[in-house]
């Protein structure tokens, strides 16, 4: 890449990255619509199957009859488990509460990450994580109110962050030489096979008139995984990271205009502290991914697969 062709890349990077998580509310927004009348253990099968009929072709097209990953079955096997769990808490839980309070206890899952990489991965403990932690419990602890009226649909967001920060360590040793659209494909089919079960108990015939609500939501799952897969390939992760939160202002959104939602005192609050408990982290890649190019090496980009 040439000096003068990164900053426009860095651009259309951060532009993709945006869009993605502006699509990933949309998604929330269309199984929050369709948990009024159909499980959101259907609905979670319903996401992923319309979601394989968008990828597969697209893997076919690219790999041919090799759709799959070759290396690193077990942890590929992994984080669709632990995505597929997540999804399914998530759905039962803004089938609950609002949208915006769901994703600000969601966004718990980048700090337990952290927390669970120094655990599993013997990774650094350093100040600045040990600050992120702390601001990461006290922002959950100000949403779920221990003490008060306890709220189960907390409770599944807080459960999905956590598997969602498994499926991220996951991924760390997936991720590893494997190709992206092998990857989205394996997670597709598998999810799948693994929500079936659920589907077959709890589903029911979509009535004709929410087929294109269905649609739409495994297709706009699909294109948050394609945009972001892109946006990683144009810029640094260290860059598209603070951009995750751009999710929560969506969510925001669509719960309001849609939904009549308005966010409380404490989510306001608890997802303020959750959101500097990430940047702070974020802060912390940005100047370790500066000192390596500093000292002329190439920064790791850390792609996020979600």
């Amino acid at each position: 890449m040439t000096p003068a062709l990164a900053p426009a890349r860095t651009t259309q990077g951060i532009v993709l990255m945006i869009l993605a998580m502006l699509s990933v509310p949309v998604c929330d927004g269309l199984a929050k619509y369709l948990s009024a009348d159909y499980s959101p253990l259907f609905i979670s099968w319903a996401r992923y199957a319309v979601a394989c009929v968008v990828v597969l072709p697209a893997a076919g097209l690219v790999h041919g009859r090799r759709l799959f990953p070759g290396e690193g079955r077990r942890y590929h096997l992994l984080r669709t488990v632990f995505l597929v769990a997540a999804m399914t808490l998530y759905f039962l839980a803004i089938a609950r509460i609002q949208l915006a309070t769901a994703i600000s206890a969601f966004l718990v899952a980048p700090i337990v990450a952290t927390a669970l990489s120094i655990v599993v991965l013997r990774e650094r403990m350093s100040r600045r994580k040990a600050i992120s932690l702390a601001l990461g419990v006290l922002g959950s602890l100000v949403i779920l109110r221990p003490g008060g009226a306890m709220d189960i649909g907390v409770l599944l967001a807080l459960g999905a962050g956590f598997l969602f920060a498994l499926y991220m360590i996951a991924t760390r040793q997936a991720a590893r030489g494997s190709d992206p659209v092998k990857t989205l494909a394996f997670q597709y089919v598998l999810g799948v096979v693994l929500l079936s079960p659920q589907a077959l108990a709890t589903g029911a015939m979509p009535a004709a008139g929410d087929l294109l609500f269905f649609a739409g939501l495994g297709l706009f799952s699909a294109i948050t995984h394609f945009l972001s897969i892109a946006a990683f390939r144009l810029a640094d992760a260290s860059t598209l990271a603070p951009l995750v939160y751009v999710e929560l202002v969506g969510a925001t959104l669509i719960g309001f205009l849609f939904f009549g939602d308005v966010p409380g005192v404490a989510t306001i609050v608890g997802a303020s502290l959750i959101v500097a408990a990430g940047l702070i982290l974020l802060r912390r890649r940005n100047a370790a991914t500066a000192a390596v190019e500093l000292e002329g090496q190439p920064a790791l980009d850390a792609r996020r697969v979600r």
